[in-house]
């Protein structure tokens, strides 16, 4: 896969990001693999939250559509091959 294509399924869903981990340009689409791991790792602690406490659902719920919109941002970005970090979390670095 193109530094493109790569980018793009990384975003989606984990089964998609395995393979674009693995079968992807790695090093060409690096910047949205870690993009994608970190919109899902906190696509996961949100609805962790969401579980624990009636505010904690619609906080959760809040933070759920905010990283929904995230991972649009991201999409959207890879389609256009731009490396645009999304807000709050693109600095976050997972991936070496």
């Amino acid at each position: 896969m193109n530094k493109k294509t790569t980018g793009i399924v990384a975003y989606i869903t984990w089964i998609g990001w395995i393979i674009a981990f693995f079968a992807g340009d790695k090093e060409g689409a690096k910047f949205h693999l870690n993009q994608a791991l970190v919109i899902f790792l906190a696509g996961i602690v949100c609805s962790i939250i969401a579980r624990i406490t009636i505010v904690g659902a619609i906080i959760g719920g809040i933070a759920s559509i905010v990283v929904f919109i995230f991972w649009i941002m991201g999409l959207v970005a890879a389609c256009k091959e731009e490396e645009k970090e999304v807000p709050l979390l693109g600095k976050i670095k997972l991936l070496k």
